[in-house]
């Protein structure tokens, strides 16, 4: 069950909270360390711009950017909220694997606005970050699919919608996590997916070991065909399934 938004919301403001007071419990037992630390490193990243490009310029350049990210990096204050984001993740990424996003398009009409040049209508979906997107309970009309997805399992299903004349897109960008397509017996497709690891079935064709690859696919008729839908989709981690229902 997903987390709900006031809970959410009150245990972002926890971490953060224990996350300055640390930073302030940190700052005064070691203060003038830490001062120190930023104004020198601050120092050598102004002075080595200023005698950039040359070579004695860059390197003081990047030294102060590094001794900046090692202070940041071995601040308790940092460690605590890297700790809690993990944390956050590992649970997200649970509860998407027990309750997957299920986006079941119908047919009905959507709030929209139209002028004389344009017809504005709310997009099916919204980006999300992390936990469970659902689509709205009225029924509406399909439009092409276009979101950005964090941590979680999506699954799209066109068996309950009936698609328009023409190419329909379905555009998703995820970054950990699952993403399986149903597509009608009728309608045809090209797919377009990249991934860094994981793996993909698109109808017959398997490839269970998919790294740092690009894949494409289409069906024979997609050129000619009147009704067909459009595939991009992307993950660093993660599988494509694609089959017909």
């Amino acid at each position: 069950m997903q987390m709900p938004i006031k809970k959410k919301n009150d245990f972002i403001s926890w971490i953060l909270l224990i996350a300055c007071v640390l930073l302030i419990l940190e700052a005064s037992f070691n203060g003038d360390g830490i001062v120190f630390t930023v104004l020198f490193s601050a120092a050598l990243i102004y002075f080595g711009r200023k005698k950039m490009p040359k070579r004695f310029g860059k390197l003081m350049f990047w030294a102060g950017i590094l001794i900046l990210l090692i202070s940041i990096l071995n601040l308790y204050a940092f460690k605590f909220l890297l700790v809690a984001i993990i944390l956050y993740i590992v649970v997200q990424f649970y509860q998407s694997k027990q309750n997957p996003i299920i986006i079941k398009p119908q047919i009905e009409n959507t709030a929209a606005e139209s002028t004389d040049e344009l017809f504005i209508k709310k997009p099916l979906l919204k980006n999300i970050g992390f936990g469970q997107q659902q689509t709205t309970e009225h029924i509406y009309e399909w439009s092409d699919i276009n979101i950005q997805c964090g941590v979680g399992d999506t699954v799209i299903d066109l068996s309950q919608t009936i698609l328009p004349q023409g190419e329909s897109v379905i555009f998703i960008r995820g970054l950990i996590g699952n993403i399986s397509i149903l597509i009608p017996y009728e309608i045809d497709i090209a797919v377009n997916h990249s991934g860094i690891a994981g793996n993909t079935t698109i109808f017959e064709h398997h490839d269970p070991k998919m790294f740092n690859q690009n894949l494409f696919y289409r069906t024979k008729n997609y050129a000619d065909a009147e009704k067909k839908v459009k595939i991009m989709t992307s993950l660093i981690a993660g599988s494509l399934e694609v089959k017909r229902v």
